[in-house]
């Protein structure tokens, strides 16, 4: 896939950051391909899975609904968007710090996987 459009890149990134903060599931996953993988060090915790890793929306969607029921107060800032080739990363400020995305992008610009990396003061 050709690097992203800077502009499109900065759009998706809005956007993404706009339905998290509107706590609104569903737009988050709109962004996601159906059959998507995540990972991040918070799946253990809240999606009880060790390896860290879920396959597929639905687990997807169970993982960020239990989130967004144990934090309320969840609110996130853009920083900056990074793009690579078929790549978007998103640079944000959120409850945990710095916190980046990054996503893989297939068909029709939906992430095909997504890894969450968080400053080493918030994985403590």
């Amino acid at each position: 896939m050709p690097n992203p459009i800077p502009d499109a890149a900065r759009a998706f990134a809005q956007d993404w950051i706009a339905a998290w903060n509107a706590r609104d599931l569903d737009a988050v996953l709109a962004h996601y391909s159906e059959d998507c993988t995540f990972a991040s060090p918070f799946v253990a915790h809240f999606a009880d899975e060790p390896g860290g890793r879920l396959a597929g929306k639905t687990s997807l969607r169970a993982y960020w609904a239990a989130a967004l029921a144990a934090l309320p107060a969840l609110r996130s800032e853009l920083v900056d968007v990074l793009t690579d080739v078929g790549c978007i990363t998103i640079l944000y400020r959120g409850r945990r710090g710095l916190t980046a995305e990054v996503f893989e992008l297939g068909a029709g610009g939906k992430v095909v996987h997504g890894l969450a990396l968080y400053a080493q003061a918030a994985q403590s």
